[in-house]
């Protein structure tokens, strides 16, 4: 009998013996680890109703966006409740579907009111600060569907709207700087813009659900590359929501179709995946946001899991091993606005 060994080489993975040859996917670097979770279904503390954003702080504090509860609720890194703010309405601290959460270098927050069509602002702590944003038309300033924003290192903030297909960029009190986009599948053009992040260098990640991809860009909205296809494969996506850096300059995606995270160099290299669908630790239902923090912990928004889940880099990773075969499919449509 012929003994069976095993050869690793990045993006494939050859068992050999019985004359049979077997692939398996392989990757770049080892996943992260499974830390913590914390959320049920429901409205109390520490509880959630789909949540749909996720951020974090210079503190190491993470914000949630608990859409369905109509609030924003903020959490320790290990996930020990600390405050919450919001209810449903127009007014200010109000929200009309407060679908995607950002913060700034001074530790403000940023939340993106859907069904407001507006984007506010509040301190660490909840207090209302400003906002901007009015009813939808092509001008600048308005939103059809705002969906997320991120901040960059100088301050600034992009707004990501959903319904018109660009990006617009403000500053931090809201005053319009400049704006890319339009509708389409090419180079700068957007269908289902829905998630934004920034890195050190200045640049700015854009991920499209619709088109499978994601974008980057220079702060002054200058295409630079692009990566994704429509798949399951290393590299693919399947509607993907969300995207963040970290502080090496890796992208993270929440995979929602294809129920993982994968995780790409700036330029867009593949290096790792993990997840699949499910309800155990690691696994996800439609993951729908991911933010880091400056430890290199990874958060992700499991929004059909109603919870949050934390990874970690792996103290002692083992050179050679495989994973990320994601076998079972659910699919849950991106959520839309509603008119008025």
């Amino acid at each position: 009998m012929v003994a069976r060994r095993s050869f690793y080489v990045c993006g494939t993975l050859l068992v050999l013996g019985f004359a049979s040859l077997f692939p398996a996917t392989v990757c770049a670097q080892p996943p992260p680890i499974y830390l913590t979770q914390w959320g049920t279904y429901g409205s109390g503390e520490g509880q959630f109703m789909y949540p749909t954003g996720v951020a974090t702080d210079g503190a190491g504090n993470v914000y949630v966006a608990d859409v369905n509860n109509v609030r924003v609720q903020k959490f320790t890194g290990t996930g020990v409740f600390l405050a919450q703010w919001g209810s449903m309405g127009d007014g200010n601290e109000q929200f009309g579907y407060p679908i995607g959460v950002a913060t700034d270098i001074a530790g403000d927050v940023y939340v993106a009111d859907l069904n407001n069509r507006r984007i506010q602002k509040f301190t660490g702590a909840g207090a209302y600060l400003t906002q901007w944003g009015s009813p939808p038309d092509s001008s600048n300033r308005l939103f059809i569907a705002p969906y997320a924003t991120a901040a960059d290192a100088t301050g600034d903030v992009y707004v990501v709207d959903y319904g018109d297909h660009r990006i617009q960029k403000f500053t931090d009190t809201g005053t319009y700087l400049t704006q890319w986009g339009s509708f389409g599948s090419g180079n700068g053009e957007f269908d289902g813009p829905i998630g934004a992040a920034t890195d050190a260098a200045g640049d700015v990640y854009i991920v499209e659900f619709q088109n499978h991809r994601i974008q980057k860009f220079t702060s002054t909205g200058a295409y630079v590359t692009q990566w994704g296809t429509q798949g399951s494969g290393n590299g693919q996506f399947d509607n993907p929501a969300g995207v963040a850096t970290d502080g090496t300059g890796s992208v993270y995606v929440a995979d929602f179709g294809n129920n993982r995270i994968q995780k790409f160099s700036s330029a867009g290299t593949y290096l790792t995946q993990w997840g699949s669908f499910g309800k155990g630790n690691g696994q996800f239902i439609t993951p729908r946001a991911v933010a880091t923090d400056g430890a290199g912990n990874i958060y992700v928004a499991d929004q059909s899991n109603h919870r949050i889940q934390k990874f970690g880099l792996d103290p002692t990773p083992t050179s050679g091993r495989s994973w990320g075969g994601v076998k079972a499919r659910y699919r849950q449509p991106a959520p839309a606005a509603q008119d008025k």
